[in-house]
C-alpha cells in the first residue's frame, strides 16, 4: 500500500482581533526561515509574513488593526490602504 502525499492546505485567515488584541501567528508560515524583507509598514527587515505572504511585523500587524479596524474586517491590509502614500505615514 502506498501512501500519497496530501498538500498541506493553504492558511486560513484567522479572525481578526480586536483593536488592542493579539494576533495568532504560531503557524510556521508565518514565518520566512530564508530571507528578511523590508516590513510593508515600516521598512525594517523580518522574516515574518501575514496570512497573504507580505513582509510584516506582527507588532505592526497588530497596530495596524488597532488604528484601521474597518479596514481590517474588510479583509484589506496596510499594503492595500497605503497605495500612493509614504509607508512611514502609518504612525
Amino acid at each position: 500500500m502506498t501512501r500519497t502525499r496530501t498538500k498541506k492546505p493553504p492558511v486560513q485567515p484567522g479572525l481578526i482581533p480586536a483593536p488592542g488584541g493579539l494576533l495568532d501567528w504560531r503557524d510556521a508560515s508565518h514565518f520566512d526561515r530564508w530571507q528578511d524583507d523590508p516590513c510593508a509598514l515600516c521598512d525594517h527587515p523580518t522574516p515574518m509574513r501575514s496570512h497573504e505572504g507580505e513582509p510584516v511585523h506582527k507588532s505592526c500587524a497588530e497596530a495596524w488593526i488597532a488604528a484601521n479596524p474597518t479596514e481590517a474586517r474588510l479583509g484589506r491590509f496596510a499594503s492595500d490602504a497605503q497605495a500612493g502614500r509614504r509607508r512611514d505615514d502609518h504612525a
